[in-house]
């Protein structure tokens, strides 16, 4: 089984940039794709985006142009660059994962623990 954990959250005013990392351990054909969640307080989880071992990606539409998802398969690693952010930007960001090979699989198996992100106005 994976292990992943997320780190890099923090406080960013709004328009500002942070980048998240998401550091994978353990069996790591558990972790073909690899996604980006979010939860805001009061709201349900939402995908945020997701790059698979081949290096596809996708994105919600409420990040494609500012946030940007990569990998190093070496280091089994994934990162979230996040671009031009805005207050709505404000939750706790999790990484996740699972063993097929395709971005538009939906069934992942492995969770963070979550890091905080906060987007001042």
């Amino acid at each position: 089984q994976v292990q992943l954990v997320e780190s890099g959250g923090g406080l960013v005013q709004a328009g500002g940039s942070l980048r998240l990392s998401c550091a994978a351990s353990g069996r790591t054909s558990d972790s073909r794709t690899m996604g980006w969640f979010r939860q805001a307080p009061g709201k349900e989880r939402e995908f945020v985006g997701a790059i698979s071992w081949s290096l596809s990606t996708r994105y919600a539409d409420s990040v494609k142009g500012r946030f940007t998802i990569s990998r190093d398969n070496a280091k089994n690693t994934v990162s979230l660059q996040m671009n031009s952010l805005k207050p709505e930007d404000t939750a706790i960001y999790f990484c996740a994962a699972h063993p097929v090979n395709n971005v538009y699989y939906s069934n992942y198996k492995t969770w963070g623990q979550g890091t905080q992100v906060t987007v001042s106005s």
